[in-house]
C-alpha cells in the first residue's frame, strides 16, 4: 500500500511519466500534432511539454517561417488517445500557439 502510494505520489509530481510508464501499448493511437508557434516567448514552455511527454513522440520537425515571424512544428505521436488529447489540449492553452491534432485509422490488429 505504501509502495503504491509513493507512486501515485511520484506520478504526480511527475505529471505524466506515472501515466507514461504503465500504459498498455494495445490501446495507443498514431497521431500527428501540427503546432503552429505564433508568439517566440512560449517556445520554452512548449518545450518542456513536449520533453514531459517524450516517451510518446516518435518524432517531429519544426520549421522557421522566418517571412511571417512564426514556427511551424509538427509532431508524430504514439499513446492512448486521452494522452494525446491532454497534450494537444496543453500546447494549445499556451499563448499564441495553437495546435490541431490528427489520428491514423490504424486497425489494433497492425500493432506488433
Amino acid at each position: 500500500m505504501i509502495y503504491f502510494l509513493n507512486l501515485f505520489i511520484t506520478g504526480i509530481r511527475l505529471g505524466c511519466r506515472f501515466v507514461i510508464e504503465r500504459r498498455n501499448c494495445l490501446d495507443n493511437r498514431v497521431a500527428m500534432i501540427a503546432i503552429v508557434v505564433e508568439d517566440q516567448r512560449s517556445v520554452d514552455e512548449l518545450n518542456h511539454l513536449l520533453h514531459q511527454f517524450s516517451p510518446y513522440i516518435i518524432g517531429r520537425m519544426g520549421i522557421p517561417y522566418q517571412k511571417r515571424g512564426i514556427s511551424l512544428i509538427s509532431v508524430a505521436v504514439d499513446a492512448p488517445a486521452d494522452i494525446i488529447s491532454t497534450l494537444s489540449g496543453k500546447l494549445g492553452m499556451l499563448k499564441g500557439v495553437a495546435a490541431k491534432t490528427v489520428y491514423s485509422k490504424l486497425p489494433k490488429e497492425a500493432v506488433k
